[in-house]
Order: structure tokens, then sequence, then C-alpha cells
């Protein structure tokens, strides 16, 4: 199974919002909303799709500012993208799904479980942070500006030292391919839009209120949002599970999808 055509719903403010449907075989299955990396789409999630295989209905977006989804220079509150998600499932008809988000995407689907707690049923953090700590904002902002100096390809190198583990990266040349090609084909004040959001969120109190069933990843060798950023999320929503991905680095939905397949399907099981 993998996303059927692209569809499109609007953002409140009137952005297209681009998104696809692997649909399940079975009528009545579990519905799953995906929330892909900074700087990717929703092409992030198809070993995902794979391994589950349809055995539940998946919708991934594009967010705002990525793929296939308008341009937004910002700034871009992260309330705005948990909005944007709600806008895509009152577009697919889903009244609710489980919310799983990694990255970036674990952040804005930490928003919307606090925003939209009627539509998430289950929350999965991915790989994600409630807050960046202190320096976030001078960090992230630097960020931005050697993107909008240098285009997306002058962030390609710090990018590879994190997303991947060594060997996984040399076993599977492929996926980093894939997504190389995504990264570089940004928009490049969208993806300045989108580090600046990150670097100013703090979610850490909002997330205390959170009580649907929570399941927490991370990869153990993951130094873009490191284990204790975990484990933070975990201690602040109740009863939230975490769950550690030995030897992993950031993105985990590419180099363990079949471990995240199984886990959203425990979930929705």
């Amino acid at each position: 199974m993998q996303f059927a055509a692209t569809q499109h719903a609007r953002a409140s403010d009137g952005l297209a919002l681009a998104y696809g449907i692997a649909p399940a075989r079975k009528a009545g299955a579990p519905r799953i909303a995906l929330l892909h990396s900074l700087a990717l789409d929703r092409s992030f999630w198809n070993g995902v799709v794979t391994a589950i295989d349809g055995q539940a209905e998946l919708l991934a977006m594009d967010c705002r500012g990525h793929g296939a989804s308008g341009q937004d220079a910002g700034p871009v509150p992260v309330r705005r993208m948990a909005d944007d998600l709600a806008a895509v499932l009152d577009h697919a008809g889903w009244d609710r799904a489980l919310v799983c988000g990694c990255s970036m995407g674990g952040t804005i689907a930490l928003a919307f479980a606090a925003s939209h707690p009627e539509r998430c049923t289950t929350l999965v953090a991915i790989d994600t942070t409630a807050w960046y700590g202190p320096e976030a904002p001078k960090a992230w902002e630097d960020r931005a500006v050697k993107a909008e100096a240098g285009g997306m390809a002058a962030l390609l190198p710090f990018q590879h030292a994190r997303w991947l583990s060594p060997g996984f990266r040399e076993s599977h040349p492929q996926v980093e391919a894939a997504a190389d090609a995504v990264f570089l084909a940004n928009d490049v004040a969208s993806y300045g839009a989108a580090c600046r959001m990150l670097g100013t969120t703090d979610l850490r109190q909002t997330i205390t209120a959170i009580c649907m069933p929570t399941l927490v990843m991370v990869g153990t060798d993951d130094g873009a949002t490191p284990p204790a950023m975990a484990e933070e999320i975990a201690r602040r929503i109740p009863g939230a599970v975490l769950q550690p991905l030995e030897g992993a680095r950031h993105l985990t939905p590419l180099e363990r999808p079949a471990e995240i397949a199984a886990a959203l399907l425990r979930l929705v099981g």
C-alpha cells in the first residue's frame, strides 16, 4: 500500500495543504494521521506505510511550506501548524485518529493533542521535543540564516551527521538519497519560517494537560532531540510510555520503519 493521489485541503488562512491517504484493506480499520520531519514531506512515511500493509488507514500531510503544500514565509506559530492538521482531517472526513509525528511533526503532534484533544485518540511522539532549550531561538535563527544565505545544500552535511546511523547510511544509500532530494527542493523562506517556529516553541506546560494514551519513541543515538528530551515529554504527560530504539539516530521512521509500524499497530489493535 502507498499513498493515493494528492488531495488538497485549505487552512484557515486559505493556504493549500496537500495530503494523501493509504487505504486499509478492510472497512472500519483504525485511522492514523502522520506528520513528517522538518524539510521533508509525506513520502517520509513510505517505509512505515509499506510495513503497516493496509492494516490501518493512513493519512499523511505535507506541512505548510513543505512538499506540495503552499509556501509560507511566516511567522508560523506551532498552533497554526496543529490547526492545519485539523483542517486536513475535516477535508478527509476523519473525526479523529491516532496522531503520530516525528521531529518537527512530533512537536506539531504535541500541540495538536493539546489543542484538539477530542480528535486525537492516541498520541505518538517520535524523535522530538516540547522545547529545544534556552539557546534554541539563536540556534534555529542561525540555521534559517544559513539556508537563506547558501541555499538548502549548505545544510546537507549537517543533516547527514544527524539523520541516520552510519551503518544504515552505508547499507541503505537510496533512503538517504530520497530524503536529500526532498530536502534540497525545499522553499528556503518556508524552511526559515519552520526553523523559527521550532526555536520559539515551548510546550512544556501545555503538554501536562494531555490525557490520551501517549507513546514517546526515540533513537538512543539521536543527537538532534536526545533521549533526555523524550524522557521529559514522557514525564510531563500523565501515563506516557517511553520506548527507546537502540542504536538509531534522529529519523527512526526512515531507519526503523518496521518497529514504528509495529508500535502503531499495537496501539490501534
